[in-house]
């Protein structure tokens, strides 16, 4: 599947907050496998939230274990719906 423009956007977060080159993030990455831990996790999501204007729910943060857990519940705050996926 390909990513779309959001998917890019938190990768290039993650690669950021992370120090990581993005290319080596994969959208269905899970935190554990980037070794991210919670305190990285914390610097995340106050970079998305800035980025995005927006305040990320504690309980949706905690939940948020996978790259494709991020855009997911970025989606659903700032209701863009998924790409459409080819058929």
């Amino acid at each position: 599947m390909e990513s779309d423009a959001l998917t890019q956007e938190v990768i290039e977060i993650i690669a950021r907050e992370q120090r990581l080159p993005a290319e080596s993030i994969q959208p269905n990455a899970t935190f554990e496998e980037l070794k991210i831990d919670s305190l990285d996790g914390v610097n995340i999501v106050f970079a998305l939230e800035e980025k995005y204007n927006l305040t990320i729910p504690d309980e949706t943060a905690r939940d948020m274990k996978s790259v494709d857990q991020v855009v997911a519940a970025l989606r659903k705050q700032l209701n863009t719906p998924s790409p459409a996926l080819p058929s």
